[in-house]
């Protein structure tokens, strides 16, 4: 399907900047733009790219001013990267969408399944599973007895949500992710380690995206909840009883301690972890192999192992590199020092 840059500019409200009747098919990056490609520029260290670039159309900032002449057609609009965003999500709702029942899926006769769904192959519907309209279940997804999936859903291959477990409307669940896994709870006793039963369930909102091997445990009691539009990249774990904020992300690798609450639109770098048991305030932001073992408040930025505030472990790390040439000279002043101190001593004496 092709779009001209007079449609797209239309549909975003930008400012077409050369030929309106520029045409394109597919994106691509600016460094690596083709003929029928739209692709887009935001991050400046990428700008000598554009005058080069091959791709049909390129989205710019508004702001943007050309040193030379580009050959390709430019949209000016107030936010590019978010231009692209809202062009690319067009791009997937038009593409052709699966629909049917695989009959290698096996899908229990009280299961209730909406309009317009997709289930592939080995898929396992367990009982009184429901599933909303025009979701997407690719092979070998497991929904266990009672779960429920809403509306606008995709699943894709190997996906598990066990028994009892709610996902939302438009949520996107990838390769591998578990939803309902039994929490880590054990209790010490003089045989080894019993098991807690897990009896509790999880809750995914609308607008959720896990990623690929993501895993979510199920509470003790009640439930784990991951609030609506949180975003989890690949390999993330949550712990039993824990609760993630509307709008929080968290890249990949990272790992959130039993009955821990994390706050809204806070953003987690890669292989962090958190400690149990404890409260991150709203807007939070942690730097990447980070270790966060006590609350934090609103709007905190921290760093480091254990975390503390992002500044001071900027100026601190400059500090880390010359410790050992500090101890060294600490212990020759030390040395000094008891000298002095035995000089002063005799001269007293005498």
């Amino acid at each position: 399907m092709e779009f001209t840059a007079k449609q797209i500019a239309a549909y975003i409200g930008g400012e077409i900047v050369g030929d309106e009747n520029a045409t394109v098919s597919t994106f691509a990056k600016i460094e690596e733009g083709m003929p029928g490609a739209l692709s887009f520029l935001s991050n400046p260290k990428y700008t000598p790219h554009i005058y080069e670039t091959q791709s049909s159309i390129v989205l710019v900032n508004s702001d943007f001013v050309a040193d030379k002449p580009i050959k390709a057609t430019l949209i000016k609009t107030a936010n590019a990267y978010e231009s692209l965003a809202k062009l690319m999500a067009l791009y997937d709702r038009v593409k052709p969408k699966k629909t049917g029942i695989s009959s290698m899926a096996s899908v229990a006769e009280s299961a209730v399944v909406g309009e317009n769904v997709y289930i592939g192959p080995f898929v396992y519907i367990g009982e009184k599973a429901v599933i909303g309209d025009n979701t997407v279940i690719e092979a070998n997804v497991s929904m266990g007895d009672g779960a429920t999936v809403g509306s606008d859903c995709i699943l894709y291959h190997g996906v598990t949500i066990y028994h009892g477990c709610k996902v939302g409307d438009r949520c996107i669940l990838h390769a591998g992710s578990v939803v309902g896994a039994d929490g880590f709870g054990f209790a010490p006793g003089a045989n080894g380690y019993d098991k807690i039963p897990q009896i509790g369930i999880v809750i995914l909102e609308d607008d959720v995206e896990l990623g690929a091997n993501t895993c979510v445990d199920r509470s003790t009691m009640g439930a784990t909840v991951i609030k609506r539009g949180v975003k989890l990249d690949n390999m993330v774990q949550i712990g039993h009883n824990v609760v993630v904020g509307e709008h929080t992300v968290m890249s990949a690798q990272c790992g959130v301690a039993g009955s821990t609450k994390i706050g809204n639109w806070c953003m987690v770098g890669g292989q962090t972890g958190f400690n149990g048991h404890i409260q991150i305030g709203n807007g939070v932001k942690v730097g990447a192999h980070s270790a966060v073992p006590h609350n934090l408040k609103d709007g905190e930025a921290v760093f480091g192992y254990p975390a503390f505030e992002h500044t001071k472990f900027i100026r601190s790390s400059v500090v880390f590199k010359k410790l050992p040439e500090m101890y060294s000279e600490m212990n020759t002043l030390k040395k000094e020092l008891e000298s002095l101190k035995q000089q002063l001593a005799a001269m007293s004496k005498a």
